[in-house]
């Protein structure tokens, strides 16, 4: 929110009023980062600024924490992918490993407190191999002293939620069985490693809430997108709620072929949840439903699916929903955390949500009623040419700025360093199908751009309190999409033709799938960089301020190319400091990397170990309550960065 005359939000001001007390207590509510997305409402701000625009050059590593996991006998540790962001509480630094190992740190010298390993199945094909982190609590009820009254809250590969002692890791003997309640009882689970908890859980008062990842791509009758709500004490079910209609009463039951619905699976939140603690409301941001990239056996909008759905938290009711992408064929899951803000103009003051997608686009919703509140206008978007599929005719368009180009990618924009390069761009631009953003997988190959890798992935965005702006690290990179019958993939997959390619057969469709990125012969993408960008929005203009590169092609480029800042792409997310800088990671050159909030001009860089495609986070420790900055580093399986286990932590010179 912003004040006029440099008056200093009331935001900052609370936060400043609890620093003194954060120090001492704690507890979630007042610690400098007690949530994963910093505070309850998800903007990743901080309001401290010993480290600043006039300092930041001078940071140097703190600590170095290794976890000492690197997937020694862990059957997908190709696909390991440390995206954790510790937070903060009751005197320790609490995070994840890739394997669900959820570990306590000083926070000041990053000596391991204490560790508990849930001993997750290793020889077990997961669909993913990462967990961004965990949801610290403390009962409310002062009565309850002893054991366990402060706890952590963990999801885990194996799809269970544990609560763990925050003061000695041991688990919660009064919370399910043994610490640990079993999510997939009612979930259909059809393959053990394709239903799991990659986010961490969110808690309102006593209630603690979680949802679920599931692989993709694999069917139609795949495991459902429940999401629950759990007594943080005992363990039970309070509540739970399936997107997709699992009954007559369900509130979108008239939107769905019922025999439709009840094969249908996913819809599930794999995303962070965000609590509303004052108006008690949960917003869920949903992915798509089964699957991804044919839709012929859920004709319709999919109602629920790739929506923000703001769930009372008490009880699991719907109080409104909004569905941002329509009939998904493109894997547009809602895959960033939905951040709460204040927007104040010349008109009206609203408490917003504002949910940015894998499309490039930024929905900003009234949180009490779901409704726009800068407009969104439906357009008419390409339509499917695949025998039995309808793609759905429009698609919603908000009107704030769009963080990635929906325009077509014509054969003569091909980009490449050389001209031999550029015409095999320019071959394959021209061989596949593309009419701009939404254009429907095809049986000859359609390039998506933006891909499922966003636009905005998981890494979702920063609010500068003080600005009312809106950082995000966005993706520019194309894939390819081919959709082809069972004989046809069978023989591609073992042609050895296709190297970068990924297969699944969409059972219980006509088609199986092949996807993969659109690289030129040198691989790098066809298409004219930046290929990551990190963008400033100002929510009360409605417009961007500054759009800067955000990566190098150092390391991955040939290397007779000179190192060039040119953006590339990545996974993880920013934050925002009262220092007047944004920290981020996530890009695959593997460096970290500070920039000033209000131009966007780089003013430091570090490389780190391994790859920084997690969130970085921030806080104050030691007997001085020096500032310091912390990101995890340990690689992304999936993105092709350096693997490894390291937590660094940096700050100013004593």
């Amino acid at each position: 929110m912003i004040v006029d005359n440099g008056a200093m939000p009331r935001t900052a001001l609370l936060a400043l009023s609890l620093l003194a007390a954060a120090a001492h207590a704690q507890s979630p509510s007042v610690s400098d980062w007690g949530h994963y997305g910093g505070d309850s409402f998800a903007q990743r701000y901080s309001p401290l600024r010993e480290i600043n625009r006039d300092n930041v050059a001078r940071l140097e590593v703190a600590w170095t924490y290794r976890t000492g996991e690197r997937g020694e006998g862990f059957a997908r540790a190709d696909k390991l992918a440390f995206e954790a962001t510790p937070v903060l509480a009751f005197g320790k630094l609490y995070l994840s490993t890739p394997t669900s190992i959820v570990i306590a740190l000083d926070p000041a010298t990053g000596k391991e407190r204490w560790r508990h390993d849930p001993r997750v199945p290793r020889g077990r094909q997961y669909s993913e191999a990462t967990s961004r982190g965990v949801t610290v609590w403390e009962d409310p009820d002062t009565a309850r002293n002893g054991p366990c009254r402060r706890r952590v809250f963990a999801g885990t590969l194996d799809a269970r939620l544990l609560a763990l002692d925050a003061e000695t890791g041991r688990p919660c003997a009064d919370f399910g069985s043994g610490g640990a309640v079993q999510l997939g009882v009612d979930a259909r689970i059809t393959t053990p490693g394709d239903y799991l908890v990659t986010s961490p859980p969110a808690t309102f008062e006593d209630v603690v809430i979680v949802g679920s990842a599931i692989g993709d791509n694999r069917g139609v009758e795949l495991e459902r997108g429940i999401v629950r709500g759990f007594d943080a004490r005992t363990g039970a079910t309070l509540w739970k709620f399936d997107p997709v209609p699992d009954s007559p009463t369900h509130p979108t039951a008239s939107q769905w072929q019922p025999g439709q619905a009840r094969l249908t699976g996913g819809a599930n939140a794999w995303a962070p949840i965000t609590v509303d603690p004052g108006r008690g409301l949960a917003f869920i941001p949903t992915g798509s439903a089964s699957p991804d990239f044919y839709g012929g056996e859920r004709l319709g909008t999919n109602a629920m699916a790739n929506s923000l759905i703001a769930l009372d938290a008490r009880t699991g009711a719907v109080r409104w929903f909004r569905q941002l992408i329509h009939h998904d064929l493109w894997d547009y899951d809602l895959a960033a955390q939905p951040t709460l803000v204040e927007i104040d103009n010349d008109t009206r003051s609203v408490a917003a949500v504002v949910q940015a997608t894998k499309s490039g686009l930024l929905f900003v919703l009234d949180r009490e009623t779901g409704e726009p509140v800068y407009g969104i206008v439906e357009r008419k978007v390409p339509q499917s040419r695949v025998p039995g599929e309808e793609a759905w005719p429009t698609q919603p368009y908000p009107a704030t700025p769009m963080l990635a180009s929906h325009a077509p990618i014509k054969p003569e924009e091909a980009w490449g360093l050389t001209f031999w390069d550029r015409g095999k761009c320019r071959d394959l631009i021209a061989k596949y199908r593309n009419e701009g953003a939404y254009t429907p997988p095809d049986l000859a190959g359609t390039i998506l751009f933006p891909s499922y890798a966003g636009g905005v992935n998981w890494g979702g965005v920063a609010h500068d309190v003080r600005r009312n702006r809106i950082i995000a690290a966005v993706n520019h990179m194309p894939m390819v999409v081919t959709l082809a019958t069972r004989e046809t993939l069978r023989a591609q997959q073992e042609s050895g033709e296709f190297p970068h390619s990924e297969f699944a057969p969409q059972s219980g469709t006509p088609y199986g799938l092949r996807r993969e990125p659109l690289l030129s012969p040198w691989g790098l993408p066809c298409v004219r960089p930046p290929w990551g960008t990190l963008v400033s929005i100002d929510l009360d203009r409605n417009q961007i301020d500054w759009q800067v590169p955000l990566g190098s092609t150092r390391g991955l480029a040939p290397a007779w190319l000179p190192s060039r800042d040119s953006g590339m792409p990545g996974l993880g997310g920013a934050i925002v400091t009262a220092g007047d800088l944004v920290f981020v990671g996530a890009s695959m050159d593997s460096q970290f990397r500070a920039f000033d909030v209000e131009t966007g001009k780089e003013l430091w860089r570090r490389a780190l170990p391994a790859g920084g495609q997690a969130t970085p986070m921030t806080y104050r420790a030691g007997p001085d309550h020096h500032q310091f900055i912390v990101i995890a580093a340990g690689g992304h399986g999936g993105l092709g960065t350096p693997q490894g286990d390291y937590v660094i932590a940096y700050t100013l010179p004593r």
